[in-house]
């Protein structure tokens, strides 16, 4: 169907040509017949020559050729005596004409040459183009779906086809082909992938094919062969086309093989991540969490083993110490265990519509049963927008805030809310403000990173296991937000949540849920 589509356009075509050339011949010699009176037959001669230089240009090679013999016969039988006849009486006229018809053939070699030379320019410019353009969009590419879809429009648009494009399953290692391709097409790209190498019209393998197979990668590496493209209805002379077709291939195989590597590495990341918070975690076991263990158990021991030998205030003494420890232990553990399943968790957040004021209230609930002094202050302003998070990840952040807070100063601590427009959209900001020994220069760099104590830490004698600051950081990139350090003038610490408020709101602004 689609041969006998081509013939019929050719066809069309050459009929198109072959009126275009009568109107030349027809136009020169109507003019010719105007101007014979007043002009000599060197002049006629110009006009004729004209018109095989507009054949030129606009014909195939072969009508051109034409058109320089129809030229000078047309010149011959209505103008050239004797008239209406083929005869040549005088020499000068024979010399004319057989000047008229070398100039004639001289001018369509030149004219056909050029136009050739244009053509080939412009294709060349036009592949060129979809090149970069190909390139440009393979580039922003990131799935190989896409890259597909992308290679099928690009050979879509370069060749008639029709095109296949046929990628190999990365988990059975078999090409994805369509179910209603024929048998010759699909063996012919099974052989592609199995040999590596271009087949097909003028490749010196199975030349006798009107098809060209390209492989999608490079043979000497097996691991890059991506997949297969078949391109068909093609000429086995056409070296240039079959150039820019291996061009357009060898650009989709690097940005598949692109995408493959770029999964290696990123599981690579995330192997080495895992390995990581694992030592972290192990770290926190062997060294972090034997010495609380060691005291509870030799204060339980205490208990158990001389109970009756202590005194009362001892035994409160001890009791004190296994509830301290045993708190530490708590708080260390759920840390560490929060951090692993923050990094290394590949589900989402369990997030709901949350009012911020209820986790703050909750939060200073429970913190307040041990800051007997009262010593944190709130401004929280009324009717703050919802926000859609993890309310017992959000509290442990905040509540891990103040603690630390509460920890390093004597002074007052100040909870402000407050939200902060920008171009992006809203912000709610959660500031948590001390006016301890602040944080070093030096410090600020690592103080997010797990098991960092700073300068202060060591000065001030507080215990810790240097996780709180990295879990509060890796809950509030969790949810889309960040957490920032800002030191104070005139002394202290400010840990700043930022956190990205919805566009849309469930309920109005006051309005109860």
């Amino acid at each position: 169907m689609i041969n006998t589509a081509l013939k019929n356009a050719a066809l069309t075509q050459s009929v198109k040509d072959g009126c275009l050339l009568l109107c030349l011949l027809g136009a020169a010699t109507a003019i010719s017949f105007l101007l014979d009176p007043y002009v000599s037959l060197t002049s006629l001669c110009m006009l004729y020559v004209l018109a095989v230089v507009l054949a030129s240009y606009r014909l195939s090679r072969t009508l051109a050729v034409c058109a320089a013999f129809a030229a000078v016969l047309a010149l011959n039988f209505f103008f050239v005596p004797p008239r209406w006849t083929f005869q040549v009486e005088r020499s000068e006229h024979f010399i004319a004409l057989l000047t008229m018809l070398v100039l004639a053939l001289v001018i369509n070699h030149l004219a056909s040459g050029m136009r050739r030379e244009t053509e080939i320019a412009r294709r060349n410019e036009q592949r060129a183009r979809q090149l970069q353009s190909l390139a440009i969009a393979l580039a922003d590419a990131d799935t190989p779906v896409l890259v597909k879809r992308l290679a099928q429009s690009a050979l879509d648009v370069a060749f008639s086809g029709p095109n296949v494009v046929a990628l190999l399953d990365a988990d059975t290692d078999q090409l994805d082909l369509p179910l209603d391709l024929p048998n010759a097409v699909s063996d012919g790209l099974r052989c592609c992938i199995k040999e590596g190498v271009i087949l097909g019209a003028g490749t010196g393998r199975w030349s006798e094919l009107d098809a060209w197979y390209i492989p999608l990668g490079a043979r000497r590496l097996e691991a890059a062969l991506s997949g297969a493209v078949c391109l068909q209805n093609v000429a086995g002379d056409d070296e240039s086309g079959r150039e820019h077709a291996s061009a357009l291939c060898t650009m989709v195989a690097q940005a598949l093989w692109r995408l493959r590597l770029s999964g290696a590495m990123q599981a690579a990341q995330n192997e080495v991540q895992r390995q990581q918070l694992q030592g972290i975690f192990l770290a926190a076991i062997s060294h972090d969490l034997r010495t609380p263990l060691a005291v509870v158990l030799g204060a339980a021991s205490a208990l158990q083993l001389q109970h009756d030998k202590l005194s009362m205030a001892e035994q409160q003494r001890l009791l004190t110490s296994i509830v301290n420890e045993a708190g530490h232990l708590a708080s260390l553990t759920e840390n560490t265990l929060q951090l692993v399943r923050l990094a290394n968790s590949t589900q989402s957040l369990t997030r709901d519509w949350e009012s911020m004021e209820e986790i703050i209230g909750s939060v200073l609930a429970r913190i307040r049963q041990v800051d007997t002094g009262r010593r944190i202050l709130t401004k929280v302003p009324a009717s703050l927008p919802l926000v859609r998070v993890d309310a017992v990840l959000l509290s442990q952040l905040i509540g891990n805030l103040l603690e630390n807070a509460l920890k390093y100063t004597d002074d007052a601590v100040h909870l402000v809310v407050s939200l902060e427009s920008h171009a992006q959209g809203v912000n709610m900001l959660v500031a948590v403000k001390d006016r301890g020994p602040g944080i070093s220069e030096k410090d600020q760099i690592t103080i997010f990173e797990a098991y960092s104590r700073g300068d202060h830490s060591e000065r001030s004698g507080q215990r810790g296991s240097g996780l709180g600051l990295a879990v509060c950081r890796a809950i509030a990139q969790a949810h889309g937000g960040s957490l920032i350090l800002r030191r104070r003038s005139g002394g202290g610490s400010s840990f700043v949540l930022s956190l990205p408020l919805a566009t849309e709101q469930p309920f109005k602004q006051g309005e109860q849920p």
